[in-house]
């Protein structure tokens, strides 16, 4: 019977390391499927994370290109406008220019006297004489008229 009880023993340790090898199993299967649950968890916050990151990316994107529509209609206005103040410039200096000449021609014409001591120029802080036909503003009509400026070559470099 010896036999028989060390069998029986043998049987016991041998069904009890079995159920200790489920139990571990089962325990290491609970444990990866915990895992796998926190891992995927985790998967899920990230792709979240990427999407609010897009979304708000998107949004910033968005943002500045409106911007630079923006900064470049802003420019375009600006060239414009700077074309036209040129054009206005180049008027004007030759309106000076014009006036100029007319000042210089006035003061040789009254420089004529050999009489250097009776030299003047005119003074145009005062009223203009009368008998100077180019002091008389309807004969200079040129000098009135309006600048005209064109913002048609505005862009041509």
């Amino acid at each position: 019977m010896a036999t028989s009880s060390g069998s029986s023993a043998t049987q016991i340790n041998s069904g009890s390391e079995e159920a200790l090898m489920d139990e571990r199993k089962r325990k290491r299967m609970i444990s990866n499927r915990e895992s796998a649950r926190r891992s995927r968890m985790r998967k899920q916050k990230h792709l979240d994370d990427l999407m609010t990151q897009l979304t708000q990316l998107q949004k910033q994107n968005h943002e500045i290109i409106t911007n630079i529509n923006f900064t470049t209609q802003h420019l375009l206005n600006v060239e414009s406008e700077n074309s036209v103040l040129r054009a206005q410039l180049n008027e004007l200096t030759h309106r000076l220019q014009s006036l100029n000449e007319i000042i210089s021609f006035l003061n040789d014409d009254h420089g004529d006297d050999d009489d250097d001591d009776d030299k003047t120029s005119i003074d145009f802080t005062q009223p203009a004489v009368a008998d100077t036909a180019f002091l008389n503003p309807f004969h200079l009509a040129f000098l009135n008229q309006p600048i005209m400026a064109s913002a048609d070559n505005t862009f041509q470099y």
